[in-house]
């Protein structure tokens, strides 16, 4: 692809992303919020595709802008659609601006995408490339990545969802067993 093309590409992501963020907090309707959380998620999805990251992508659209969106929704369906009036100091809301401008400050240091110098490909790659075969014995260098070196992080991510799901079945249970709430008495 053009670099042109691709940097105007990442330009009109980046602007779009900026702008849904920016409306996203700045409204007072949940069900907005929530659509706009899953507009957000699948333009996430169209970054990590630009940047060939596909698997990711897909799991983004599928989890970020699927499941993520249904699950708001069904939330939204259980409590009011609009948000109460802030009554609490904004120090948080400040302190993730703060984290932002740091992030940002940051990124000029960070490698270039792509570029064959960086350390993930200097040191862990060729690692990977070259020892995974022999030392885990799965052939394909991706699958010997996820099922043993990064073992205990899928196993941490699969606890995240595990928890996450049980906690909305509480939330869906304790809101059936309420007076007054449907099939409750």
């Amino acid at each position: 692809m053009d670099p042109a093309l691709e940097t105007a590409i990442h330009a009109v992501l980046l602007a779009l992303l900026v702008a849904v963020a920016l409306i996203v907090a700045r409204t007072r309707s949940i069900l907005t919020a929530v659509m706009l959380s899953g507009i957000y998620s699948f333009l996430m999805a169209s970054v990590f595709l630009v940047l060939d990251a596909v698997d990711v992508a897909f799991t983004e659209a599928a989890v970020g802008a699927g499941v993520a969106t249904v699950l708001g929704l069904v939330a939204l369906s259980l409590t009011a659609d609009r948000e109460a009036p802030a009554t609490r100091a904004r120090w948080p809301a400040l302190a993730a601006a703060a984290a932002g401008a740091a992030a940002m400050y940051a990124i000029p240091d960070l490698p270039a995408v792509g570029d064959p110098d960086a350390p993930a490909h200097t040191h862990v790659a060729p690692r990977y490339l070259a020892e995974s075969g022999e030392a885990i014995g799965i052939p394909n260098v991706v699958t010997s990545v996820l099922a043993d070196y990064r073992g205990f992080d899928t196993l941490g991510e699969v606890a995240v969802i595990f928890t996450a799901g049980i906690g909305v079945f509480l939330l869906l249970a304790r809101r059936r067993d309420r007076p007054g709430a449907e099939g409750g008495e």
